[in-house]
């Protein structure tokens, strides 16, 4: 059977009232992609028959109903201008984690022969955008899950940067004994009691949880940072870890300590330098 574009868009709207914040657009987002056409197409071709019974259809439309992302429908995830694969091995990238990006783009030259190491690669997306900016600049990239490494593996693959950014799995720098000039992170800051929306439930956990606290894992890296003497560690952190941070790091004698906000105008993270007691 088959449906006017229109008269599907309505159907998977009502299907998501209550589940999703925005059902209509989603529904509009989840059509386009199962079409694989643009917002213009979408608009202008409302009329056009739509098989209804596609397996595919039916399921993205009854996981998206039980909030599965629509990322891990698609295996699609926009970032930094640039699309990247996703599946549920990692952390869907969220737009805040691009202010990361700028923030180290501003301070660090495009031309510095550097060893950058990312913690907690993920998808692999932060040390693909820096790879692309800074290209005189060598990458390791580690993660404590394999399922996490494969997700990267492909993406690094994806924009040929094998040569440039290598992957290792281990929990925060314990398969890293090179000096590095670099430390980039999107930890895990969520504490283990925090109320989540329905939908994170299908990201990796270990990806979302830093600790009873919360911050745990960010002091952790701090003190990697100190005993390592780190140049610089760019990370991101939860909106109400500022405090903490700068409470963690009062007995350390630090050249600098730089807190950035998101859109939103909430601290999102923080650059540090020159760490010594």
């Amino acid at each position: 059977m088959s449906k006017r574009l229109k008269e599907l868009h309505d159907d998977i709207t009502q299907s998501l009232r209550g589940i999703v914040e925005s059902p209509r657009r989603e529904a509009e987002l989840l059509l386009m992609a199962y079409l694989g056409k643009d917002q213009l197409y979408f608009i202008t071709h409302q009329d056009d028959r739509i098989d209804e019974s596609d397996p595919r259809l039916l399921e993205w439309i009854e996981k998206r109903s039980l909030n599965v992302p629509l990322e891990y429908l698609t295996n699609r995830v926009s970032f930094y201008s640039r699309e990247f694969y996703v599946d549920e091995g990692s952390l869907i990238p969220r737009p805040e984690t691009e202010h990361l990006i700028d923030e180290v783009l501003k301070r660090v030259d495009a031309t510095s022969d550097i060893t950058v190491v990312e913690v907690g690669v993920g998808s692999g997306i932060i040390s693909i955008v820096l790879a692309l900016h800074l290209p005189n600049a060598r990458f390791i990239a580690v993660d404590i899950s394999e399922r996490a490494l494969a997700v990267a593996r492909r993406n690094i693959a994806a924009f040929s940067l094998e040569e440039r950014i290598e992957l290792r799995q281990g929990d925060l720098l314990s398969s890293v004994d090179e000096p590095i000039d670099l430390l980039v992170s999107n930890p895990p800051y969520i504490a283990h009691d925090a109320p989540l929306q329905s939908n994170l439930s299908y990201e990796p956990q270990n990806a979302l949880f830093g600790g009873e606290i919360g911050d745990e894992i960010i002091r952790r890296l701090l003190d990697e940072v100190y005993a390592r003497r780190i140049g610089m560690f760019a990370c991101e952190m939860g909106f109400d870890q500022r405090k903490k941070v700068q409470e963690y790091l009062k007995n350390f004698a630090v050249k600098s300590l730089e807190f950035y906000t998101d859109l939103a105008s909430l601290d999102r993270g923080f650059i540090l330098k020159g760490v010594h007691e």
